[in-house]
């Protein structure tokens, strides 16, 4: 039997490592062919770790919650399975040779990590943030670390720049201080609570969610327009046709993807609203991604991606909104099944809101709310004279980054979707 290591998947681009959530399997497990090992978690996404190989689980290399650079083997696996050819291959000899070693990624040329005076390694993405913290190499030998053997997390780090307000060791100090010792971080006060209050920890992503919105906020200036559209005919014809559109296409027909038709329309006449900003340029997208705000049964969010929604209809965006919402759901989401969007549409209408400010996901420039459809008295014009009828009625509420997207633009954007949703043909087949 030959010996197969399964290792770190690459998860995206700018992804370095990734955090083990949990062991699937214990050594000794059969494993089949694709089957999860172990699921793993990054700054973007959590996912499972399937075995290209069907074996047995021999060897696993760390424990639940540490971090792991990609590339780096997490388990050993006895197969029987054939070793690729660019497989090592073992060389003839007379006595007994251990099994060839399979990698289930190719062969990565690990960076040299940095370390520091005391030997202590840093990772990439904790180096990173240190950096964009402004946190100097002796502040960050001072922050105690929960990893193996006290390795400094990006938790650890993360932690440490939410309070490092209250934290009075820093280089300039130590510099500055007539002290002859090193001043030690002084650690947080401890949170007082009365009878009356309960303390409750963020999870990873609750705290990926505020770090992200912050970052938004502080880079784009929002501005938001609002439009009230007319839906009825949206709503009439849906209702009409859900039922065969269901039967035909095997994918039920929400008014999300209806929502999406229209606003690739009004993206292919208002192209300047799909694009992201670098610096002082400007990087237009001639392709359409569309993100799609989806709740979590843990009351987070997430916001899977339909790339080039362009060249999908209707049929093919009903059966991606729900391919996506139901993984979504599931924790089933790829890492790229999350990234590269060029604009987003959230529902708050489903938490029965009628309009909202939503915040615009960074690198995009705009995102739309579509809020609760509701029946409401409307001034008709028919060729008798004015008429009071009931309407379904619906706001639009449109959020632009104002450096590069002016009010013209963003209104006129969002009163083309409205548009193309008041101009719905009732005759239009499914």
């Amino acid at each position: 039997m030959a010996q197969f290591e399964l290792l770190m998947p690459k998860m995206g681009e700018s992804i370095t490592e990734a955090t083990i959530l949990k062991w699937l399997k214990k050594e000794g497990d059969t494993i089949a062919l694709d089957e999860a090992v172990l699921e793993i978690a990054t700054d973007k996404v959590d996912s499972e770790v399937p075995s290209p190989v069907a074996g047995v689980l021999t060897k696993v290399m760390f424990k639940e919650n540490d971090v792991v650079a990609v590339g780096t083997p997490l388990a050993i696996l006895e197969t029987d399975a054939q070793v690729a050819s660019s497989s090592p291959t073992v060389a003839p000899a007379a006595s007994p040779a251990p099994s060839p070693v399979v990698s289930s990624a190719p062969t990565v040329v690990a960076e040299t990590p940095m370390v520091s005076q005391g030997d202590r390694f840093y990772s990439p993405l904790v180096l990173n943030i240190a950096k964009t913290e402004g946190i100097s190499m002796s502040v960050l030998e001072t922050i105690p670390g929960t990893g193996s053997e006290g390795r400094l997390t990006k938790k650890d780090i993360l932690a440490f720049v939410a309070n490092k307000g209250n934290v009075i060791a820093t280089s300039t100090q130590i510099t500055q201080s007539p002290a002859p010792a090193a001043v030690a971080p002084v650690s947080p006060a401890p949170i007082s609570l009365n009878g009356r209050e309960e303390l409750i920890e963020m999870d990873r992503m609750r705290k990926m969610i505020a770090d992200n919105m912050v970052k938004a906020k502080s880079i784009a200036p929002h501005v938001t327009s609002f439009v009230e559209a007319d839906v009825t005919n949206v709503f009439r014809w849906r209702e009409k046709v859900k039922g065969s559109f269901e039967k035909k296409y095997n994918t039920k027909l929400t008014f999300t993807p209806i929502f999406m038709e229209a606003i690739v329309k009004a993206i292919k006449d208002f192209p300047m609203i799909n694009i992201s900003v670098q610096g002082d340029k400007i990087i237009k997208k001639n392709y359409i991604n569309l993100g799609m705000a989806a709740a979590l049964p843990s009351g987070n969010l997430i916001v899977p991606v339909i790339h080039d929604a362009d060249f999908l209809n209707l049929p093919g965006l009903a059966a991606k909104v729900n391919d996506l919402a139901n993984r979504a759901r599931a924790n089933k989401l790829k890492p790229e099944e999350i990234q590269g969007g060029t604009y987003t549409l959230t529902n708050v209408g489903s938490f029965g809101n009628w309009m909202g400010t939503p915040i615009i996901p960074q690198p995009q420039v705009a995102i739309l709310a579509v809020g609760a459809i509701i029946k409401k008295p409307a001034v008709i014009e028919t060729p008798e004279g004015d008429v009071i009828a009931i309407r379904h009625k619906m706001f639009l509420s449109h959020s632009y980054d104002h450096r590069v997207v002016d009010g013209a633009l963003g209104g006129m954007f969002v009163r083309r979707v409205a548009d193309y949703l008041e101009q719905w043909d009732m005759n239009r087949e499914s």
